[in-house]
C-alpha cells in the first residue's frame, strides 16, 4: 500500500514539475535512484552461464547462416 502511495506522489511530483515547464535535476536523479533499487541483479553463476549461453546460441547461428551461404553460392555456381 505504502509502495502505490510512493508512487503516486512520485507521479505528483513529475506531474508539478512538468507544469512548471523546468526540467529538475534533484527530481531527476531521485527517480533514477528509485527506479535502479527495483532492478534485480543476476548472480555471477547466472551471469556466467547466461552468457555462455548466448555466445553459444550466436556462434551456432552464425555457423549455421555461413554454410547456407557457402552451399547457395555453390548451387548458383553451377546454375550459372
Amino acid at each position: 500500500m505504502a509502495k502505490k502511495e510512493a508512487e503516486k506522489e512520485v507521479k505528483r511530483d513529475a506531474a508539478a514539475s512538468a507544469g512548471s515547464g523546468g526540467f529538475n535535476l534533484s527530481q531527476f536523479l531521485k527517480g533514477t535512484q528509485e527506479e535502479l533499487g527495483k532492478v534485480v541483479w543476476p548472480t555471477r553463476q547466472q551471469l556466467i552461464s547466461e552468457s555462455a549461453a548466448v555466445i553459444l546460441m550466436v556462434s551456432l547461428s552464425a555457423t549455421l547462416i555461413y554454410f547456407i551461404d557457402q552451399f547457395f553460392g555453390w548451387a548458383s555456381g553451377q546454375v550459372f
